[in-house]
């Protein structure tokens, strides 16, 4: 099959963590959008149109989407028991929707994977690892600022549904420290979204500030008394807070690292884009009483 006609001038591998995309189509669509046996299909349909239109702007070369699989069976649940203990479990008419999106993603013509240890965040961190000597450019698609930490030289964070994309300078720009030092700011400030703790009476204007003067955590811990000397509020008692909380520091920064050992059975030819085949995309969406998207989607020449 011919590859798209962009493929001779950049070879770029698009990853795409699918569950902030998905858990924006839920809240921000109608649930009265039903199937034809009336269960809710809205995170469905919004998915297939964010999904639908990256695909069209961006024309990936290669295309890889990652799904999350458990809110309680990541590996970070076996170091961290209280990791993500802070949120609700998701409402079961989303639930009933995330294997369809995974089919409608499948189906559209994207490498889809999804694992119980490891989350969507690692899966693109590995495949952005494994990969990224192999193309000419890796574009992160998410709404996950902790995915900012794989940014580079030759990588990006782009979060399609707000048209943000953000190279090493504008993460530097948006969040104070530079990409390889996101692991480190939320291993200071924590991150009450995933209930990763911190270090306690440390916020994210006092981890920037640090990290503005040590590398990472190491160098941070290895000259503690030189905090005190600096122009940070509280910077007197700060050195104190954090040796009591040395510990939550790391393994906060640990919780909020993004592993590059994720079992990914692929290769790159493997997630090489061509477009969806209507003759399996059009009937899913005809089951789901979708079949007006079916137009949205772009499909290959040669099915």
């Amino acid at each position: 099959m011919p590859k798209p006609a962009h493929a001779a001038a950049s070879r770029r591998l698009h990853l795409v963590d699918a569950s902030p995309y998905i858990f924006r189509a839920f809240f921000s669509l109608p649930s009265s959008m039903t199937d034809p046996e009336g269960r809710p299909i809205n995170a469905v349909r919004g998915f297939i149109d964010m999904l639908a239109r990256f695909i069209r702007e961006e024309q990936p070369e290669f295309l890889l989407v990652a799904f999350d699989g458990s809110l309680t069976t990541s590996f970070r649940n076996d170091v961290y028991p209280e990791y993500k203990a802070n949120r609700d479990l998701p409402d079961e008419d989303l639930v009933a929707q995330l294997s369809r999106c995974q089919q409608v993603a499948a189906a559209m013509g994207a490498f889809c994977c999804i694992d119980d240890r490891y989350e969507a965040d690692d899966l693109v961190a590995t495949a952005k690892a494994r990969f990224a000597d192999q193309v000419d450019g890796t574009v992160v698609v998410t709404a996950d600022k902790d995915l900012a930490q794989l940014v580079d030289d030759r990588s990006w964070f782009l979060d399609f549904a707000r048209g943000t994309r953000l190279g090493p300078a504008d993460v530097v720009e948006r969040f104070g420290v530079r990409p390889e030092q996101i692991r480190d700011l939320l291993g200071l400030a924590g991150d009450s979204v995933d209930n990763i703790p911190g270090v306690r009476g440390v916020g994210p204007k006092t981890a920037v500030a640090l990290l503005e003067e040590f590398a990472d955590l190491e160098e941070l811990y290895g000259d503690l008394d030189r905090v005190a000397t600096l122009s940070i509020r509280g910077a007197k008692t700060l050195g104190k807070k954090l040796a009591e909380h040395r510990d939550a520091a790391f393994l906060s920064r640990d919780l909020a690292t993004c592993a590059v050992d994720a079992p990914l059975d692929a290769t790159l030819d493997d997630l090489a884009y061509y477009g969806a085949a209507p003759g399996i995309l059009g009937p899913l969406l005809q089951g789901f009483g979708l079949s007006g998207r079916l137009d949205a989607v772009p499909h290959r020449t040669n099915p």
